[in-house]
């Protein structure tokens, strides 16, 4: 069994996830990104290379990399793809998470997942926050970051899951609109599980 304590935090795409997540890193958390991890395994395994292009039917690799753009508008036209795609995927994420953690010293760590629920990544932790924000200002904050039409970033939405499904199965909310300050919220977090966790040791 492993031995640290391990918080998943999630939300839906423009919530402010990897804000939050720099605020736990200065206070000395090891941060792993799931999303970072799966994009680094897609690239670099040639076991998930080769699957991806079977499962995709063709060569989307062309350049050397991913061409994440031709694999997203599979994707979205086929769920089909996208759950053989996960299925590929995940397995390896959380494996390599497992064995990150291991070479961890904080006296806990984060899982940073926007599809932790979908992809089985809640199995993988002990408590959950999930980060929400307005659906407007999400938008607005995706169409600046990744140069997407606003339709383009509403078809992101519709295929994740709502947030109050995500609220309803989380142990913790972080508010995270323009005008929410995310910083007492996220120290309250943080010395709930340091609690937790000298109680638990």
């Amino acid at each position: 069994m492993n031995p640290l304590f391990r918080l998943g935090i999630t939300g839906g795409i423009g919530s402010g996830k990897t804000s939050v997540c720099k605020v736990f890193e200065v206070l000395g958390i090891g941060v792993f990104s799931a999303d970072i991890e799966a994009q680094k395994i897609m690239n670099n395994d040639m076991v998930i290379i080769r699957g991806i292009n079977s499962i995709a039917g063709k060569d989307l690799y062309i350049d050397g990399s991913l061409n994440r753009t031709e694999l997203a508008s599979l994707i979205f036209n086929d769920n089909n793809i996208l759950v053989r795609v996960n299925s590929l995927v995940h397995p390896v994420v959380f494996e390599n998470f497992t064995k990150w953690t291991l070479m961890q010293s904080s006296p806990y760590v984060i899982m940073e997942a926007a599809i932790l629920f979908e992809s089985g990544g809640s199995e993988f932790v002990d408590r959950i926050a999930t980060v929400v924000a307005p659906v407007e200002q999400r938008i607005k904050r995706v169409i600046q970051r990744n140069k997407l039409s606003q339709e383009q970033v509403m078809d992101r939405m519709r295929n994740q899951m709502d947030d109050q499904e995500r609220i309803n199965r989380s142990d913790f909310v972080i508010q995270n609109s323009e005008n929410d300050m995310i910083i007492p919220t996220i120290l309250k977090i943080h010395n709930e599980i340091l609690t937790l966790t000298n109680t638990q040791s």
